[in-house]
C-alpha cells in the first residue's frame, strides 16, 4: 500500500499538545472528570497504592486549582467505580485494597479504559517478548497506559528482552464520522479535523519516541509501527501478546468544546472513559475464540486496506 495523504501539516507541534491530547474545559462537572482522570491513572499505575490515605480535598483542590466541591465530586466518581473508600467532608479517603487490580477470565469485569488498560498492559510487559496491537482514534489510551511499564523498566524491576508494537489509527485525509461538528456547523469541519491530526501526530511521537529510547537506554530490541486506515474506527482493540483482548465500543456524544476561544458544539468519543470488555485465552471457548478472531480481525486490517503512515513532526 502507498503511505497516506499529506497534503498539509497539522497547526499544533507536538510541543504544545499534552501528553493526554485534551484541552480543559468548562463547567464543573467535566472538571471533576477530569480530575478524577488523573487521580484514577495515579491509582492505576501503583503511584497511589492500596490501602494508601489520599492527599486532604484542600491539597487536591490547591494542586488541580479547583474548588473543593469539584475535587469532592472526583472523590465520588472513583468512589463509585470502587476505587476509593471513604470519602466524605472530614478526613482524607483510601485507595480501596484491591484498586487498580483487575482480574483475569470469567471473573474480569467491564472496566472504564483509565481503570482496565494500564494494569493489563503492565502485566504485559513481565512476558520476555512484549505484543502489542492496537486499533483507536489517537492512541492516548495507550500512552498513559505505557507509564507503568516504563517506569519500572527504569526502575531495573522488568526488562523484556523485545518489544513491538503495532497501532492502527485513522488515516489523515479521510472525512472523520467523529470528531465533528454538529449540522449547521461545517465552517467549523477543517478545525476539529486539524485539532484531532494534532493529538493523532502528538501520541503518537510520544508513543514511538518513549519505546525507541529503551534501545539505547536498556538495549531491548524495539520495534514501533503504524498504519493508517481508510475509516473511523467505531471501536477500540488492544491485543496483548496474543492471549488477551480488550474491547470497547466508542459511544459518540453531543457535547461542547473550546476550539481558538469560540464554544463548538460537537460529536465526539472520549476514549480514555469508554467501558473495555477483557477476553483471556484458556478462559473459556468464548474467551478464546474472540481473542483468536480479534487477532485475524487486526492482521486482516493491517495486512490489505491500511496504509503506511509517517506522523509529522
Amino acid at each position: 500500500m502507498t503511505p497516506e495523504h499529506s497534503p498539509e501539516r497539522p497547526e499544533h507541534t507536538p510541543g504544545t499538545t499534552p501528553v493526554d491530547g485534551r484541552q480543559k474545559p468548562p463547567g464543573s462537572r467535566r472538571r471533576a472528570r477530569e480530575v478524577a482522570d488523573v487521580l484514577r491513572a495515579r491509582i492505576g499505575s501503583g503511584q497511589l497504592r492500596a490501602g494508601a490515605r489520599m492527599p486532604t480535598q484542600a491539597m487536591l483542590a490547591e494542586e488541580f486549582g479547583t474548588e473543593r466541591g469539584t475535587v469532592r465530586q472526583a472523590l465520588r466518581i472513583l468512589q463509585s467505580e470502587g476505587l476509593l473508600a471513604g470519602v466524605s467532608r472530614g478526613s482524607p479517603a483510601t485507595v480501596a485494597p484491591d484498586a487498580g487490580r483487575v482480574p483475569d477470565g470469567p471473573a474480569a469485569e467491564p472496566r472504564p479504559t483509565t481503570v482496565a488498560l494500564a494494569p493489563r498492559v503492565s502485566a504485559a510487559f513481565a512476558a520476555p517478548h512484549v505484543e502489542i496491537d492496537a486499533l483507536c482514534l489517537t492512541s492516548i489510551s495507550l500512552n498513559l497506559a505505557l507509564g507503568e511499564p516504563l517506569r519500572r523498566i527504569h526502575a531495573g524491576r522488568v526488562k523484556p528482552a523485545k518489544v513491538d508494537v503495532r497501532v492502527l489509527l485513522p488515516r489523515r485525509d479521510i472525512p472523520l464520522a467523529f470528531p465533528t461538528p454538529v449540522a449547521g456547523a461545517d465552517a467549523a469541519e477543517g478545525e476539529v479535523h486539524r485539532r484531532w491530526l494534532a493529538q493523532r501526530n502528538a501520541q503518537s511521537q510520544v508513543l514511538r519516541h518513549n519505546l525507541l529510547a529503551l534501545r539505547g537506554t536498556h538495549g531491548i530490541d524495539v520495534h514501533v509501527t503504524f498504519r493508517a486506515l481508510p475509516f473511523t474506527p467505531p471501536v477500540k482493540l488492544y491485543l496483548l501478546n496474543g492471549t488477551e483482548a480488550l474491547f470497547a465500543y466508542y459511544t459518540v456524544r453531543r457535547r461542547e468544546a473550546e476550539i481558538d476561544h469560540e464554544a463548538l458544539q460537537m460529536y465526539d468519543a472520549e476514549g480514555t472513559r469508554v467501558v473495555l470488555f477483557p477476553f483471556a485465552q484458556g478462559a473459556g471457548t468464548r474467551d478464546t475464540t474472540f481473542v483468536e478472531q480479534s487477532q485475524l480481525w487486526f492482521d486482516a486490517l493491517w495486512e490489505t486496506i491500511s496504509s503506511d503512515l509517517e506522523p509529522a513532526p
